[in-house]
């Protein structure tokens, strides 16, 4: 473990000495890792080196109530969360966040008791959550690969996967918009109406006294993975020039993994050791074809990732939210070292 003035000096002091004059920094930092390719053992000789962290809250911003939430150096790619944003997120299984919690020992640069509480505390932050949360995050990164100009599909084929793209989405309706019975929304594939497809989606819908804001931002949620299928995107038509789809595709499979441990262990598991050799062999193109399109073996492990997930979800033992008052508790206890740290006594 190396303590944090060791990180500054060590990664010349000019570049992160943010790190220790920032004023919601310095001594009210609890926890700094590494973060992306790093984090996860699949970087290579030219990539950044990410910095993620949490800091307290000064005394008088924890009596108050009123405190920063994040602070962010983009020249050195560093994001340092307060401990109550970060709390939020972690409660909702956030991908970015929660990879914090379950990375190697030796890539923590820095931590201190309330850090190490944090880390001890990590279970408190899984839940059912996690299956919307990471597929969310799973289908922004499938997207970005060529989701129809780029895919060898048959159209029968894309419009089933793009069903279960929307599935995804409707699953994770019940996290953000009024409650609705299950069997008001009902997609599923028939044969086309449209000369132009062979198959395409249909959708039965029953619903009574909805609220037509959150039934215009479900609408709008569906709609936009349809016209994500329909063409490619300007930020993926980067990614494929840029030789970055190999990449989007090695985090995709990742994302999964990672899903996976925390459904079916409740284990938080940021390096990849064991699928190393897939996962850098995914972003070195080996599942790409000569015209720069994923293989169809690739989309067979996607499938198996996503049947995965499904089973995982119904047998896991996780419970479906976390206990906020555990969670509460925690936050309490966390700013209580604080405020002794400052010499007060609580």
């Amino acid at each position: 473990m190396i303590c944090m003035i060791e990180l500054v000096s060590m990664e010349i002091s000019d570049n992160y000495n943010f790190l220790r004059t920032e004023p919601h920094l310095g001594e009210n930092i609890c926890l700094l890792t590494v973060g992306g390719s790093h984090a996860y053992g699949t970087n290579v000789e030219t990539s950044d080196l990410d910095i993620r962290g949490v800091s307290m809250w000064s005394p008088r911003e924890i009596l108050s109530g009123n405190g920063f939430e994040q602070v962010e150096d983009r020249d050195t790619d560093t994001v340092v969360y307060s401990l109550n944003k970060i709390i939020h997120l972690l409660s909702n299984c956030n991908p970015n966040v929660i990879e914090m919690l379950g990375c190697k020992k030796e890539h923590y640069l820095y931590l201190n008791d309330i850090g190490k509480k944090l880390i001890d505390n990590a279970h408190l932050f899984l839940s059912k959550k996690c299956i919307y949360s990471f597929g969310g995050y799973a289908s922004a990164q499938l997207r970005r690969l060529d989701n129809k100009s780029n895919r060898t599909l048959e159209q029968s084929d894309q419009e089933e996967h793009i069903l279960r793209r929307l599935q995804h989405v409707k699953d994770s309706f019940k996290e953000t918009y009024f409650t609705f019975p299950e069997d008001s929304i009902n997609l599923y594939i028939d044969n086309a109406v449209n000369e132009e497809y062979d198959t395409e989606i249909f959708m039965d819908i029953n619903l009574k006294h909805y609220p037509l804001r959150d039934y215009k931002s479900m609408w709008s949620e569906m709609n936009n993975v349809v016209k994500t299928y329909a063409k490619i995107g300007q930020r993926n038509s980067n990614a494929i020039s840029r030789g970055k789809l190999g990449k989007h595709m090695m985090h995709l499979i990742r994302l999964y993994m990672m899903c996976l441990d925390i459904l079916k262990d409740g284990k938080i598991i940021t390096y990849r050791e064991k699928e190393h050799d897939l996962l850098m062999s995914i972003r070195d193109g080996k599942y790409l074809n000569e015209n720069n399109v994923p293989t169809d073996e690739f989309m067979l492990m996607v499938e198996y990732y996503e049947n995965e997930l499904e089973k995982a979800g119904k047998s896991t033992d996780l419970p479906e939210h976390v206990d906020d008052k555990k969670i509460t508790d925690l936050l309490i206890e966390c700013n209580r070292m604080q405020l002794r740290r400052y010499g007060a006594s609580v």
